[in-house]
């Protein structure tokens, strides 16, 4: 008798192996500076499961993603310090790139962006997220989830853009204001449809790496949130960013799902993954 299958909780369609691959998935199962509700380390693994429910056809783009080279190589080992973490991660990412290939991680909180931009380098960094996380450090250290964007932005690239922020002490708002800002309420009154349209004419076509912090969304649809806040954006605001951005984007993550609910912030994280690839993967081939 063979042996019976196992499920590995690999991102469903992800058949490629890493040579043939175009884009690496890596979990990164962190939460060891989360400030409020731990648990986000859970979240790689619940996102990857919920990829079994749907059917393998995204009809946005006319799409199989069983024939796009789409790769997991499972969750990163990670050790307990957050600084040494970041190392880890930005060593396993900067391997990919160097491979030429586009990573796309799954946190874990959202700290492991540090390492993932820092290895990716890209020219500007999109980020829809509650909060602006640009405090200098926190709790005694620089690499925690509510400094990260401000890391980002001292020790990669200046050219930062927020989308959905509706959280931060004023010192923080006040170092926003030499950033590409847009509060959740200016997304709602423009649309994120015009949001989107300024922040394409400053971006250009130079490179980008698009972080989603699943908090973006409002604690009321998906409220499996490590830091929850109301008042945000909607999912159908996080695809459509996520569809026009990704052609440019050399660096994809999809942090802070906390699976405490009934499925629904991992089905969104889920689902956007999937489109941040199609999207990618469709616009490369239209470009070829």
């Amino acid at each position: 008798m063979g042996m019976p299958e196992v499920q590995s909780f690999r991102f469903a369609d992800a058949l490629a192996s890493y040579e043939d691959a175009r884009y690496v998935l890596l979990g990164v199962p962190f939460d060891n500076t989360t400030s409020y509700r731990p648990g986000t380390r859970f979240g790689p693994r619940a996102i990857r499961e919920v990829t079994y429910n749907f059917e393998p056809y995204v009809p946005a783009f006319d799409l199989d993603m069983n024939q796009v080279p789409l790769c997991d190589l499972g969750d990163l080992e990670v050790p307990v310090l957050p600084g040494e973490m970041v190392e880890e991660v930005r060593g396993a990412v900067s391997g990919i790139v160097r491979d030429g290939k586009v990573p796309v991680l799954l946190g874990g909180e959202h700290t492991l962006t540090i390492g993932a931009a820092a290895a990716v380098r890209p020219e500007w960094y999109v980020v829809l997220d509650a909060h602006l996380d640009l405090r200098s450090e926190y709790r005694g250290t620089r690499f925690n989830h509510a400094c990260t964007n401000r890391v980002v932005s001292e020790e990669t690239t200046d050219k930062v853009v927020i989308i959905g922020a509706r959280s931060g002490d004023r010192e923080q708002y006040r170092f926003a204001g030499d950033l590409l800002c847009f509060s959740a309420d200016e997304v709602r009154r423009a649309g994120i449809g015009a949001v989107l349209t300024e922040v394409e004419e400053a971006i250009g076509r130079r490179s980008l790496y698009l972080s989603i912090d699943a908090d973006a969304i409002d604690c009321c649809l998906t409220p499996g949130l490590g830091t929850p806040e109301p008042f945000g954006l909607t999912p159908y605001d996080v695809r459509t960013a996520v569809e026009r951005l990704a052609p440019l984007a050399s660096g994809f993550d999809y942090v802070e799902v906390c699976p405490i609910d009934d499925g629904q912030t991992a089905a969104v994280a889920a689902e956007v993954v999937r489109l941040f690839v199609a999207a990618h993967w469709s616009a490369s081939r239209q470009g070829s």
